[in-house]
């Protein structure tokens, strides 16, 4: 699994050009998404939210999930790195277009944010804490779905590609240290064996070095349960399917890997060094999606989650699923995850990727 790789050495950076400013026809470069309005969708406080005027750029006291059990607060998972615990996290825009797989990096992050883009596709949110990369990308552009997850990160880093005028604002006015291309170019590559603008990698150990020690850590972001136990309500499950339009992701547990193996359009979604991206948990957080004010070169609307709110949620853990909730009114402080019977949903200490399908588009493939 991810979470047990050793550290890998530094690749040497060497950034021919920054090729980020073309896209081919199934997809739009930052530079082609034209603006049509200037502000996109500002995600609604819900009432009774007494933590949702907390500015994203501060830095609040620790939410109220209680004493973090171990060292990392992403994976639960047991410090390797003890000076690595006071880092900032790192996010880190990657592709999902068919012409950016394999991706490099998917397998050693912590947590992994999947949200849907204009024309059906994807794109990934990777958080990276308690170990490094060597190599991660593609390195994209940011939508503005980003924004309120990085918000209840602390101060995390942010590699991104660029963005319109309105997104790249929008990352400006946000709380992140910016190690994008256009801050930190030589902490980037273009590959010669990748079309532009699938080609633009970085490394981890590089991202941060751009950083110079600006940040500050994550918050917990989950809870870890402490044996095997579940929710009475909790169900084998053989997987789940979720159609995002032009993509389509499965997640099938394997007990041989203690993680959720995942397929893409049919096909295993392997990393560039041919391993299978097979999470050890699951959170399906159902979310509304909305128009960002932004087209792509194709005249595609740019969709917007609506991250801050609350919603259903499922979690699969251990080949079982737990249905419950989310809660994500306070705008700098981390999601609450719920079990139906009101008690926190817990994971497993590892790697856990967060999906965010509209409801109705996840089917459940049920064991046996």
């Amino acid at each position: 699994m991810a979470f047990r790789r050793t550290l890998l050495s530094l690749l040497a950076i060497a950034l021919v050009a920054a090729a980020c400013s073309g896209d081919s026809d199934d997809e739009a470069t930052p530079d082609d998404v034209a603006t049509a309005t200037t502000q996109t969708t500002a995600p609604a406080i819900l009432e009774g939210s007494d933590a949702g005027d907390a500015d994203a750029d501060e830095a609040p006291e620790p939410t109220s999930l209680g004493e973090v059990d171990t060292p990392f607060p992403l994976t639960g998972a047991a410090v390797g790195d003890a000076a690595a615990v006071a880092n900032a996290a790192l996010a880190v825009k990657i592709d999902n277009a068919p012409s950016a797989l394999p991706q490099a990096g998917l397998n050693d992050a912590d947590v992994v944010f999947e949200e849907r883009v204009e024309g059906g596709l994807t794109r990934f949110l990777a958080l990276y804490h308690s170990q490094s990369s060597d190599e991660v990308g593609p390195v994209r552009s940011a939508r503005s779905t980003d924004i309120p997850i990085l918000a209840t990160l602390g101060q995390p880093l942010f590699a991104w590609s660029g963005a319109n005028a309105a997104f790249a604002d929008l990352v400006r006015a946000s709380n992140v240290i910016d190690v994008g291309v256009e801050v930190a170019f030589d902490a980037y590559e273009t590959r010669d064996d990748r079309d532009a603008p699938s080609n633009l990698f970085s490394s981890t150990e590089a991202l941060y070095a751009a950083a110079d020690g600006q940040g500050q850590p994550p918050r917990q972001m989950f809870r870890y349960r402490a044996d095997s136990s579940v929710p009475p309500s909790a169900r084998p499950i053989d997987g789940i399917t979720i159609d995002y339009g032009a993509t389509t992701a499965s997640f099938t547990w394997d007990e041989s890997v203690a993680g959720w193996l995942r397929t893409q359009d049919g096909e295993p979604h392997v990393d560039t060094d041919g391993e299978q991206v097979a999470p050890t948990n699951v959170v399906v957080r159902f979310v509304d999606y909305v128009d960002s004010g932004s087209v792509d070169a194709n005249g595609n609307p740019v969709p917007e989650a609506q991250i801050q709110g609350q919603g259903d949620a499922w979690f699969l853990v251990d080949g079982q699923l737990i249905e419950g909730s989310w809660d994500q009114r306070a705008r700098a402080l981390p999601a609450q995850y719920l079990a139906q019977n009101g008690s926190f949903a817990q994971l497993d200490p590892g790697d856990t990727w967060v999906v965010l399908p509209e409801a109705g588009r996840v089917e459940i493939d049920e064991a046996g």
